[in-house]
Parts: C-alpha cells; structure tokens; sequence
C-alpha cells in the first residue's frame, strides 16, 4: 500500500525548528560565554532560535553592488595622477 502524497516528507525541514535539544541550547550557551562546564543542566536560560538569513535576492543584489563597487576603484586606479 502506497503512502498519500500530502504525507510524505521530502526528508529535511522545510522551517525552522523553534524548539531545541539541551545539547544544542548548552552549545549556543557556552558560545555565548554565558553556560560552562560544571554549572547545572536544568533550568537553563532561554535561548533566540531564530535568525534572519538573506533571501537569494538580497544576496545577489549585494553581490552587484560590491562587483560594481570594485570595478569602480580600478577606473580611480588607472587615472593618471596629475
């Protein structure tokens, strides 16, 4: 028997995962400076989840601009000093 299509899973999360393991929360913790080894396990302090990543857009508009950018300083560079 076959599984409907609206059930399966392409095998990765589409999302962020807004609920992390300890092991993840201590990592991002001692990363922080704010967790070390020896304190306690529970009650540990929250932890952000979320991040803004740059949609492919905005990532190849910034690229342009540092290109145009670029090029723009080897035209000052070529102009002979007076």
């Amino acid at each position: 028997m076959s599984i409907h299509r609206s059930l399966k899973t392409s095998g990765r999360l589409i999302r962020a995962r807004n609920v992390w393991t300890r092991l993840e929360r201590i990592q991002v913790l001692q990363k922080e400076d704010r967790w070390k080894e020896g304190d306690p396990i529970t009650g540990l302090p929250k932890v952000r989840t979320r991040f803004k990543t740059k949609s492919k857009k905005q990532l190849k508009a910034e690229a342009k601009k540092a290109q145009e950018a670029g090029t723009g300083k080897e035209k000052e560079e070529e102009k002979p000093a007076e």
